[in-house]
């Protein structure tokens, strides 16, 4: 089980939806037909039918694999994006070690760029590196 604070609006929305679900308190939130805990297949092939719908809408989702999976990336890149640390994702995504969650890092170009806008300048010069002739020499026996 884990626990992940909702937004305003979210919880507004999970209100009303709870309000028109029968049944007791421990049941499913979002239960399947039988009324048991959702299956990865059927997430997916909800996943696959909203997909298919937002594509009338939105031309570029066209050919694109969305899965359940991909929704989970979105949202850890969105939080990456909007500062949140990257060991707090990390615990959102129940991820076991941090080297998993290290994957956004090197995924965000903002970041990286961000990084490099607090690099400071040296004031040096960059130049071309001439190698010694006889490291050029060994290279051309080679």
């Amino acid at each position: 089980m884990r626990c992940t604070p909702l937004r305003p609006d979210v919880i507004a929305v999970l209100k009303q939806w709870l309000l028109r679900q029968p049944g007791e308190p421990d049941n499913s939130v979002f239960p399947s037909s039988r009324g048991g805990p959702l299956s990865a297949d059927a997430l997916q092939r909800l996943v696959s039918r909203d997909v298919a719908t937002a594509c009338k809408i939105c031309h570029s989702l066209k050919g694109k694999s969305v899965s359940p999976h991909t929704l989970r990336h979105a949202a850890a890149m969105s939080l990456l994006q909007h500062g949140v640390d990257l060991s707090v994702i990390a615990l959102w995504l129940d991820h076991k070690s941090s080297e998993t969650t290290q994957i956004y890092l090197h995924a965000d170009m903002q970041i990286k760029q961000r990084a490099l806008a607090h690099a400071n300048a040296s004031g040096v010069v960059p130049t071309r590196y001439k190698p010694p002739d006889p490291l050029l020499v060994f290279l051309e026996r080679r």
